[in-house]
């Protein structure tokens, strides 16, 4: 008799968990994505995952910067103009430490500066503390050069949004520009990249 009830109860609870096992896996994961420690890690998967590699942006709608005068620091606070990069192609990167999309982004960012820094001027820009993102940086072995505001970026470089990246030609004009995480190390962005860089 007790055999029979274990089972019935165990059949029970079998039927319970296959009807509602797409509700407890919700509930599951909405309590991660409550808990501090876990939801970074969860948001930066699932933007990995939607990132695609961006396109460019068709010729006629493209614009061109007017002006390369913005100001600069680096994090020992050496001041550097971006006129410097007037005439070169230059990718531009605004993130955060705290962003999750800027986050699942940056390795792949990582990857096309290590095989472009010698021909494309690359600018992560972010107006965190310095020692904060220093130590970022070092904990994720990230060799990304990162600079911090010190005047107004031309207009067309605005933006509110992070991560917000653009890929500036040697005449000043964006050929991308992507809001949220993409993918900068795809085989579409390098092909841009190399086209550009011979032009």
């Amino acid at each position: 008799m007790a055999l029979m009830l274990y089972n019935k109860n165990m059949s029970k609870e079998k039927s319970f968990l296959q009807k509602h096992w797409s509700n407890l896996l919700f509930a599951t994961f909405i309590i991660l994505i409550v808990i501090p420690q876990t939801r970074q890690p969860i948001q930066i998967a699932l933007n990995r995952l939607i990132a695609f590699s961006p396109s460019e942006i068709n010729e006629s709608d493209r614009e061109v910067l007017k002006t390369y005068n913005w100001r600069l620091k680096t994090g020992d606070d050496t001041t550097i103009n971006f006129t410097q990069s007037k005439g070169k192609v230059a990718l531009i990167n605004y993130w955060a430490t705290w962003c999750a999309p800027c986050l699942a982004e940056m390795p792949d960012l990582q990857l096309l500066y290590a095989d472009y820094k010698d021909e494309v001027d690359f600018f992560f820009i972010t107006s965190e503390d310095p020692g904060d993102v220093s130590s970022f940086l070092k904990q994720e072995n990230y060799t990304l050069p990162v600079y911090y505001f010190l005047s107004t970026p031309p207009e067309v470089l605005k933006s509110s949004s992070l991560p917000t990246t653009f890929l500036i030609d040697k005449k000043g004009q964006i050929i991308m520009k992507k809001t949220g995480a993409a993918n900068w190390n795809s085989k579409t962005v390098r092909t841009t990249i190399d086209k550009l860089l011979d032009l």
